[in-house]
């Protein structure tokens, strides 16, 4: 900021004319609000639909206990998410003034996935899935008693953690033999 001469990083972003994006500076009003729109259009058309199926793969939603199969829907979501950001950051803030090559973009991107992809797997395990457990727990629990009490006849759900396994080995038995 002794560049500059500002006393705030919003008001240095704005003495030098923005935020380096997509070859040009932007108010960074306007970055928030394209990567917002990346990222949702990237969670409801690849992200969510491609982690439900990636996760019911290996677990059954029926069988094994709901927070594994929501794990493993996390789990799959960041895997999924987390490199696919970080290619259209990549893309969005590569420095274009020096030309483009394609070897310095992928090697830009594995190095943004390898930054990214730990802090997104924990914070979505330990920090986010579990608030909005409590949120939608909270909001619900009329509803998700009422579902609770309908459905307690209808699943069989394992009773410890080897019938849990004992699934998941026979649910991939069944994949490796309808593959």
């Amino acid at each position: 900021m002794q560049a500059t001469g500002t006393t705030s990083v919003l008001q240095a972003l704005d003495s030098q004319g923005g935020v380096y994006m997509l070859g040009n500076y932007m108010p960074i009003w306007l970055m928030i609000l394209i990567e917002m729109l990346f990222a949702f259009v990237l969670a409801v058309a690849m992200g969510s639909p491609l982690a439900f199926r990636l996760a019911s793969r290996k677990f059954d939603p029926r069988r094994n206990h709901p927070m594994i199969f929501e794990s493993a829907i996390i789990t799959a979501t960041v895997c999924l998410m987390c490199p696919s950001m970080s290619l259209l950051a990549d893309f969005f803030y590569y420095p274009y003034y020096n030309g483009f090559d394609v070897i310095d973009f992928l090697c830009r991107w594995f190095r943004l996935v390898c930054y990214n992809l730990p802090f997104a797997y924990f914070s979505q395990m330990f920090f986010v899935q579990p608030f909005v457990r409590f949120v939608i727990r909270r909001l619900f629990a009329s509803n998700i008693a009422q579902r609770n009490e309908q459905n307690s006849n209808k699943t069989v759900k394992p009773s410890d953690e080897t019938e849990a396994i004992a699934d998941v080995i026979i649910r991939e038995d069944e994949i490796a033999t309808t593959d």
